[in-house]
């Protein structure tokens, strides 16, 4: 099928049997459309299938679909329904970007892709059930999803990208299994009512200002092994009140902590080397560092400029053996 009819002014379309591939942009901008039927003889939509549908509301796609191209789906912001066949394995970037009104999505677990910018802007979109299959949260897929409570995070994901889940203003708790390594920049930056998120030490990469502006954190465990707490990593979040930094790390970049208002105790490691500008400046309620060396490596450490300015008026206690 290449082309949907200029001025065909159907509502409801079902696609013949015949058809096996619906090529790029065949229904684009089609705005009386509010349902489409794709049968199980289809095995491809192309890109920029529905793009601009203004007016759809469900979508259903047949058993033989195997691809989503890219943004199939893009701005169509009445679409509430989208049924997924089970041999589907790609969602390609920007297939759902904006459609407003999407709610709830099943992945199945045939699906092994999903590109990036997916589901961005799905501002009603508050739970998704992700395919099993999935190895990686592209860049982006799920950002501004500011109605998004709740997500599996399959147990073969070993990467979350660069602002995957930025501006979920709505998710609560994530965890993350076990064989996660990399979690990107500005990775959950925005999660204001994000209270616990679980790193499992097999994470050795926090990008910079991944959980930036996440007002609610009260809990974080650093991985055994992470080497560097990036640049504003963990820039206000207001609710942490303690943090215990591993034996592995060896360098907290500028602004790390920066405006972290409750954060009164800090355990350092002796394998630190050097502290960056501003890492925690605004630490206004900091009483304690836990330092588990001497005095002079504590001294011998790299402190940037500011690296506590603001700060409470805490106490360094050394060769600390506490937990």
């Amino acid at each position: 099928m290449i082309q949907y009819a200029i001025g065909k002014d159907d509502i409801d379309f079902a696609v013949p049997n015949s058809v096996t591939t619906i090529e790029s942009y065949a229904f684009s901008n089609c705005p009386n459309l509010k349902s489409i039927t794709i049968p199980d003889s289809v095995t491809t939509l192309g890109s920029y299938t529905f793009q601009n549908c203004l007016g759809l509301e469900d979508a259903i796609l047949g058993e033989g679909v195997t691809s989503i191209g890219n943004r199939a789906f893009y701005n169509c912001p009445s679409l509430e329904n989208i049924s997924f066949g089970n041999s589907i394995n790609s969602i390609g970037e920007y297939a759902f970007y904006d459609c407003s009104s999407l709610t709830f999505v099943v992945i199945p677990d045939s699906v092994n892709s999903i590109g990036a910018h997916a589901f961005s802007n799905c501002s009603s979109l508050t739970r998704v059930i992700i395919s099993e299959s999935v190895t990686c949260f592209a860049y982006r897929v799920f950002s501004d999803c500011s109605s998004l409570s709740s997500i599996n995070i399959p147990e073969k994901v070993t990467s979350i990208e660069d602002y995957a889940f930025a501006g979920c203003s709505s998710l609560k708790k994530m965890t993350l299994p076990d064989g996660v390594t990399y979690i990107g920049n500005d990775a959950f930056s925005g999660c204001v009512k994000l209270t616990s998120i679980n790193i499992p030490d097999s994470v050795t990469s926090i990008g910079d200002a991944a959980f930036y502006n996440c007002y609610n954190l009260e809990n974080i465990h650093i991985p055994s092994g992470l080497t560097t707490i990036s640049g504003s990593t963990f820039y206000n979040c207001y609710s942490l009140t303690n943090i215990t930094i591993s034996n592995s790390v060896t360098t907290i970049e500028g602004s790390a902590f920066y405006g972290c208002s409750k954060l009164a105790t800090v355990t350092i490691s002796n394998n630190l080397i050097s502290i960056g500008d501003r890492a925690f400046y605004n630490c206004s309620s900091l009483d304690v560092i836990n330092y588990r060396g001497t005095q002079d490596e504590w001294e011998s450490i790299s402190k940037g400029s500011n690296w506590d300015r603001y700060s409470g008026n805490y106490t360094i206690i050394y060769d600390y053996n506490g937990k």
